[in-house]
């Protein structure tokens, strides 16, 4: 018997010298890149077969993107949990400038633009979200989650950002902000009876929300209700897109060969309505492919989540798996018609240089937090001495 040295390990450590990083982890980088390099094919095609001005912009803020992913991959797991209520506090102030030296595109006052170089915050404050409820949940005591007053504060957390979101107006972020937020608390264990009361309250509110949307939301609404309600007007988008999916077949008119986008009957086939013009040029087997891609990408962060030991680390990974399903169904539902047009785009690859950053930037951040899943975020411990046969 010696008596040997043997320190705690140290979440300060980077999970690169960890050896955490080679795990199933480095398949995310791959998905990540190979959903970017459909983004840059398809946007290709959106433009007529020409690299600007979508394709270009989209592959250089790809490989700016991926860089960074590896980037907060190596990062210490303990910088996160330190960061996340600063990261917040930040993106909220991005969030409530926003209406005094926003721009203005197509009536909505959604960016921020300084030095030639335009920023959406909405987009910063889902994944600010997600790192400041897992970091809230980390510090609470689980016997403390279900109650009345710890369950306040987290819904003033997300109802403060997407209440500043609703006024731009942006109908769908402000919900996807909810959405995910909500969804946190339940995976923290709030329990069942506050989201029942939710749903009830939002049932006896209805006739008052409705009152208050715009004209142009209500419309939506309607036309999701009744597709042929306006077809050349508020319903246009989404039969065209319709038309499109189905004229692609099972296996697509081909690569730069769909008529309905190619001849822009379809609007905004380069930003929310891409998933369109893929199944026009790629059919279903390409759509399902590029879904499958997503399928996978949830797939391991799911894995990664279940092998985090850390509460920290658990949630905020399942919160990322949490963005980037809300982000994918809403998507694909709006396309195909089975959910209102909310004005979501599909993760990395629509256009979208913010969107396409802070999603390369919350899976970097997964993989990070899953490479050092087996790190404790508590109270930092000191080396200990033990007894070894040796």
């Amino acid at each position: 018997m010696v008596l040997a040295f043997r320190p705690e390990p140290s979440v300060w450590q980077s999970p690169a010298k960890a050896g955490g990083l080679f795990t199933v982890g480095l398949l995310l980088p791959v998905i990540a890149a190979t959903l970017g390099g459909i983004g840059v094919l398809a946007l290709y095609s959106a433009a007529g077969g020409a690299m600007e001005p979508f394709a270009m912009s989209h592959l250089m803020r790809l490989i700016i993107g991926i860089a960074l992913l590896l980037l907060l991959a190596i990062l210490p797991a303990r910088l996160w949990l330190l960061a996340a209520a600063p990261f917040y506090v930040a993106a909220l102030g991005l969030l409530a400038v926003v209406p005094w030296i926003g721009a203005t595109i197509s009536g909505s006052q959604r960016w921020i633009s300084f030095a030639g170089i335009s920023v959406q915050p909405a987009e910063i404050m889902k994944l600010a979200l997600v790192l400041a409820l897992a970091a809230y949940y980390q510090m609470l005591p689980r016997h403390l989650v279900s109650r009345p007053l710890f369950v306040l504060l987290p819904l003033a957390v997300v109802a403060v950002p997407a209440g500043l979101v609703l006024e731009q107006p942006d109908l769908g972020t402000a919900l996807l902000i909810v959405a995910t937020g909500l969804a946190m608390m339940f995976l923290a264990g709030v329990r069942s009876l506050y989201f029942v009361a939710g749903l009830v309250s939002v049932a006896v509110l209805a006739p008052v929300l409705w009152a208050n949307l715009h004209d142009y939301q209500r419309e939506r609404v309607l036309v999701f209700l009744d597709p042929e309600r306006d077809l050349l007007g508020a319903g246009y988008q989404v039969y065209q897109a319709r038309i499109a999916l189905a004229a692609g077949g099972m296996s697509g008119k081909g690569f730069l060969e769909g008529s309905q986008t190619q001849l822009d009957f379809v609007p905004e086939n380069h930003t929310d309505f891409i998933l369109s013009l893929i199944g026009e040029e790629l059919g279903f087997l390409g759509t399902a492919g590029v879904l499958g891609l997503f399928a996978a990408l949830l797939l391991v962060l799911g894995l990664l989540s279940l092998g985090a030991r850390g509460r920290f680390q658990r949630l905020a990974i399942m919160g990322v798996s949490v963005l980037v399903f809300l982000h994918v169904a809403i998507n694909t539902g709006m396309v195909i018609g089975l959910l209102p047009v909310v004005g979501v785009p599909l993760p990395l690859v629509s256009f979208g240089g913010t969107a396409m950053l802070t999603g390369l930037a919350a899976i970097g951040i997964a993989m990070g937090l899953g490479a050092a899943g087996k790190a404790d975020l508590g109270p930092r411990r000191r080396p200990t001495w033990r007894l070894t046969r040796g």
